[in-house]
């Protein structure tokens, strides 16, 4: 989260990804940092270590979600 708010305050199109599992988490340090609007795409949890294939799939499922929130906010 943190990373889509710096990237964000440097004026650039941002999209942070969180996993189910910290998803309040994320949602705190949004509104923490006064960026609560920052776009998100929240992913399964967890991410790390599912393997490249299960990786490759999830970057397809969610990559319209992506480009859409990085287009509209």
């Amino acid at each position: 989260m943190r990373d889509g708010i710096a990237v964000a305050r440097a004026g650039r199109p941002a999209v942070a990804f969180v996993t189910t599992k910290f998803e309040p988490q994320g949602n705190f340090v949004a509104r923490a940092e006064g960026m609560p609007d920052v776009p998100r795409v929240i992913v399964p949890h967890p991410v790390a270590g599912i393997g490249l294939d299960a990786m490759g799939e999830l970057a397809l499922q969610i990559c319209d979600e992506v480009i859409g929130r990085l287009r509209n906010g």
